[in-house]
């Protein structure tokens, strides 16, 4: 099978990253801002819990809820683009996809190398990817 796989590499899921950033932060800053108001962009407001949940708990769950559901985000789904397992092409377990978003940022930390490796590696797998031995592929 693995003559067949197209394996996704790193612009189209850039790009598809992108898209989901825009409609998820969108909803959430729309969302906070009607909670919190204008002075959710002052820079002198203090952090806040509500927050807290919005930027970072929420985008996790949907993201964690999409790749479950779907194998993939909705700008993954809009570019034809799927997680599945590196050796079967199979669906994931979920606790290797929260292992795959946990180890995103073990990606970013050395100045996002683990995102950029996609762009090297022969399968077009990030350090996240290699972890939870996952690939996305062209559905």
């Amino acid at each position: 099978m693995n003559e067949e796989v197209k394996y996704v590499g790193f612009w189209l899921r850039t790009l598809a990253t992108v898209i989901d950033s825009i409609w998820l932060y969108g909803i959430i800053y729309t969302a906070l801002y009607f909670i919190v108001g204008p002075e959710l962009f002052d820079p002198d407001m203090p952090y806040s819990i509500t927050q807290l949940v919005f930027e970072v708990i929420i985008p996790a769950v949907v993201v964690m809820a999409f790749w479950m559901w779907k194998a993939a985000t909705p700008g993954k789904m809009l570019l034809g683009i799927k997680i599945v397992d590196a050796e079967t092409y199979e669906k994931v377990p979920g606790g290797r996809l929260f292992l795959r978003y946990v180890a995103y940022f073990i990606s970013m930390i050395p100045l996002l190398l683990g995102f950029f490796w996609v762009g090297w590696d022969k399968r077009k797998q990030g350090w996240h990817d290699k972890i939870a031995r996952t690939v996305l592929i062209k559905n």
